[in-house]
């Protein structure tokens, strides 16, 4: 069911299913994706008893800003302050959350910097809290050649590209960083009229050059943003996901990752998925979810998938 609250600068729109009084599981997708990513993932936890919810960041879909004034910044604080500030208008004090790509970024985020507002985190593609002190590093070729897109947005030609070509250039990105999904158009259609929202464009092209130190961040989380420059550690319970198929990133060593999560974690590789983990395989999603859910606790399992390194 589609809702609607207030939460910080922001209304956000959100889908919410399941029992009112089941665990609460917060679910928060990427980019260029939507809610429609865990179509296939929620059904499965409703079935376990839990309340799920879904919301749109800002810049997708309904989700909306309250004030002309705000700064439209999609840099990695305002996406963790989102998320906070959605639990709080919820008056979810805590839950597992589980996201990847920008929301996995948010959840990360707030597992790491306010942890008693988290039972269990599942982030896809492993530690998300972006190291903006160092983003003029240059990395090897073939990690640069991957991060066309990000540079595509630096100028003002990508910003024009991404208004007028949204759909094209969002569906393109979808064939390369899950090269073996093959989706069909009513799936791709269903998310990409999120990418219609007025902030659409302006959220994205501020993220993509907040985090090369670009352009500058909003006020009012800088104090935040000092904060993910110091690469917290994530200390809560955490099932970290791989998809072995994904054209979007070199998959981390075990031994780099397993740095920036000193609590209990379980590393899982699923072989044939992209980055599009729970719309590409979402039994998997699911059950790193419920292994929290369920009462794994501080030991999470995961039934599926293969583990390639312990915590």
């Amino acid at each position: 069911m589609l809702k609607k609250v207030e939460a910080g600068v922001l209304s956000v729109a959100y889908e919410e299913s399941g029992a009112a009084d089941g665990a609460p599981v917060l679910l928060m997708h990427g980019f260029p994706y939507d809610v429609h990513a865990y179509d296939d993932v929620t059904p499965l936890l409703v079935a376990a008893g839990c309340r799920v919810i879904a919301p749109y960041l800002r810049g997708y879909g309904p989700t909306r800003f309250l004030s002309p004034e705000t700064p439209r910044s999609g840099q990695q604080a305002v996406l963790g302050h989102d998320l906070l500030a959605f639990m709080d208008a919820l008056q979810i004090q805590s839950a597992v959350l589980a996201g990847y790509d920008w929301g996995g970024r948010a959840a990360c985020i707030v597992a790491a910097l306010w942890p008693e507002r988290v039972s269990g985190l599942v982030t896809g593609g492993g530690y998300n809290i972006q190291y903006i002190p160092g983003a003029m590093q240059p990395q090897s070729p073939e990690i640069e050649h991957q991060l066309w897109y990000q540079y595509y947005f630096h100028g003002e030609r990508g910003r024009a590209g991404l208004a007028q070509n949204r759909r094209e250039l969002c569906r393109f990105i979808w064939q390369l960083w899950s090269p073996g999904w093959h989706f069909d158009e009513a799936t791709y259609d269903r998310t990409a009229a999120s990418f219609d929202n007025p902030d659409f464009v302006a959220v994205v092209i501020h993220s993509y050059r907040h985090r090369f130190a670009l352009v500058p961040g909003d006020p009012t989380v800088e104090a935040t943003e000092r904060r993910l420059a110091e690469r917290p550690p994530i200390k809560v319970p955490t099932v970290v996901l791989h998809g072995g198929n994904s054209g979007f990133t070199l998959l981390p060593s075990p031994e780099r990752e397993k740095q920036f999560f000193t609590g209990s974690c379980v590393r899982r590789l699923i072989p044939a998925a992209g980055h599009n983990l729970p719309q590409e395989a979402p039994r998997d999603f699911a059950a790193a979810v419920l292994s929290f859910v369920q009462g794994a606790g501080s030991n999470p399992a995961v039934p599926s998938g293969r583990e390639f390194a312990g915590g």
